[in-house]
């Protein structure tokens, strides 16, 4: 795990980016936001930058956070569910019809091949658990997208999973905007996929014989099932 851990790195760096300005100029900055609240524009790149998670590292839970401050919760938590399932779709259609090459490109072997073994223990559920977790997300779709999970199987625990984390992050960021905590509220947003990661890394142990070659495909035939 500590080739995930060391990925959080970065990945802090990029999440801790939105919150910046909002602790150096807050009162602007809400002012700014304000004039696009509930506007298809906001809504529009919300959707546009979750849609491209599985391509380039867009902090979902803070884009979700953020969205559910500057609208209705529900409303919110449509934009953001709809940005996440196109990411994972797409990011599941490309892995499917390009194969382990492609998902290489935006996925470490290692990554693909500890979801592989997690999938071992879980099967197409793994989908659902990782959902949350940086790193291992991309990689969980990437990988059922190579061994060739069916649509059928994917769709499910994809659909419900974005939906229920869509629904936390932007009914979080909509009560903290009513209680002007918006910036800690942001903070957390960050903190709690940190968390879910440090959680797997402390009580996912991986043995060593989930390393698998790249010409296997394990538990095709159980996925497809």
């Amino acid at each position: 795990m500590q080739t995930l851990f060391r990925q959080l790195v970065p990945i802090c760096i990029v999440m801790a980016i939105p919150i910046i300005p909002f602790l150096i100029m807050g009162d602007v900055i809400g002012q700014w936001v304000a004039d696009f609240e509930n506007s298809t524009w906001l809504a529009g790149i919300v959707i546009m930058l979750l849609s491209g998670d599985i391509f380039l590292p867009i902090p979902s839970s803070v884009v979700s956070t953020f969205v559910g401050g500057q609208m209705h919760w529900l409303t919110g938590t449509l934009i953001s569910w709809i940005g996440m399932t196109n990411g994972a779709l797409l990011g599941f259609w490309f892995a499917r019809k390009y194969g382990r090459s492609f998902a290489l490109k935006f996925s470490k072997q290692e990554d693909l091949e500890r979801a592989a073994g997690m999938t071992h223990r879980f099967g197409p559920g793994f989908l659902v658990l990782a959902r949350g977790v940086p790193v291992l997300a991309e990689a969980s779709v990437l990988l059922m997208g190579v061994h060739g999970l069916s649509w059928s199987r994917f769709l499910l625990p994809v659909i419900f999973s974005n939906l229920g984390i869509s629904l936390g992050y932007c009914a979080f960021g909509h009560v903290a905007s009513q209680y002007d905590w918006f910036p800690l509220a942001m903070g957390v947003s960050i903190g709690v996929p940190v968390v879910l990661t440090l959680i797997v890394q402390r009580f996912v142990k991986l043995p060593h014989e989930t390393k698998l070659p790249a010409s296997e495909n394990p538990q095709e035939s159980e996925l497809n099932d």
